[in-house]
């Protein structure tokens, strides 16, 4: 099947926590159900709407407490700096992917012409996709998967680097293969990582609308609060979905539900939030290391310093790979209590 038909979807309404790793796998919950996918997701736009107030001081929920040489303090679950408004892809849609079948006359005179796409080094090849996701191009005439292929390996190697070519790159690949699941998923995780708000909502949405699942939930409610919107953050939280997630996704989707709360000045209610049994001072690595900082961030916004100050150091001691400035919060507050 050719997979180049016309992608109509858009806005509708409705820590970074997806690292590198998770965009060329794909959704830990995708399954082969999202191969030849048509469903579209028609616009309401709304998700453009509003937002702009909020997010100057955001950082995304994976980076949270995350070293930085700015003077703004990270908070627990956001984003520095908003989004720019340049995330409408309307007019980058192209119809009919490379070798596309076309009905009569030419074989080009149905197809329009492709928006211009970044250039693609020829030292990377399709084959150095994850072949699971490889798997998931198989619709595709092959030149095409190989090209699809191709900008996808670029995103994920470019995401941390030059998350703006890391999106140009996921949007080519979108334009190309725009009902595969794992491509939509891919665009959306990059719209995050480059603060495009409102189009990685829409892709993630599209995605889990493809193949199910709620593993990407947690990356869509800090969406909701990038565009100003935490209650609907809350609310995500507070979904059918929700409650399926455990481990590590469920503490991601709390950590943004606390930020949420944090955007609406309810300390009190985001220090509960984050309270569970994986909060265990006994844990290491860096998953235990961005839930103990959020929660010390909340504490201390709460007003509970010392218990605040404790939890950095127990943030400090499970950062075995130094991904925080939990120490220094830490130093900083025992600074301030002298």
């Amino acid at each position: 099947m050719n997979d180049g038909a016309r992608d109509d979807s858009d806005l509708d309404e409705s820590p970074r926590g997806a690292d590198r790793d998770s965009v060329a796998r794909g959704a830990s919950d995708r399954d082969d159900r999202s191969r030849g996918a048509d469903r579209d997701d028609r616009s309401s736009g709304s998700d453009r709407a509003g937002g702009d107030a909020d997010r100057g001081e955001r950082r995304g929920f994976a980076d949270r407490g995350a070293r930085s040489d700015r003077d703004d303090r990270p908070r627990s679950g956001s984003a520095s700096g908003g989004p720019s408004r340049s995330g409408d892809f309307g007019d980058d849609r192209r119809r009919g992917g490379e070798g596309a079948r076309t009905t009569g006359g030419r074989p080009d005179d149905r197809r329009a012409a492709r928006p211009e796409e970044p250039d693609l080094p020829e030292d990377v090849q399709a084959s150095d996709l994850d072949p699971a996701v490889r798997r998931d191009l198989l619709s595709l005439d092959k030149n095409n998967a190989d090209s699809v292929a191709r900008h996808m390996v670029m995103a994920v190697e470019l995401l941390e680097d030059d998350p703006r070519l890391a999106l140009a790159h996921a949007r080519a690949a979108r334009q190309r293969a725009g009902r595969i699941a794992v491509v939509r998923e891919t665009a959306g995780v990059v719209a995050y990582h480059a603060e495009e708000w409102a189009e990685a909502l829409s892709e993630l949405r599209t995605a889990r609308r493809m193949s199910g699942g709620a593993g990407l939930l947690a990356v869509m409610a800090d969406c909701e609060r990038g565009l100003g919107r935490p209650e609907r953050a809350i609310e995500l939280g507070r979904s059918e979905e929700a409650q399926t997630l455990t481990g590590d996704e469920a503490a991601e989707l709390r950590m943004v539900v606390a930020g949420a709360r944090m955007d609406l000045g309810q300390f009190d209610q985001a220090v509960v939030t984050l309270q569970a049994s994986d909060l265990d001072p006994s844990r290491t690595g860096s998953a235990a290391a961005r839930l103990f900082y959020a929660y010390a961030d909340a504490l201390v916004a709460a007003g509970r310093t010392d218990d605040g100050l404790q939890w950095f150091l127990n943030a400090a001691a499970a950062d075995l790979d130094d991904e925080t400035d939990a120490e220094e919060r830490a130093t900083e507050l025992t600074g301030d209590a002298q």
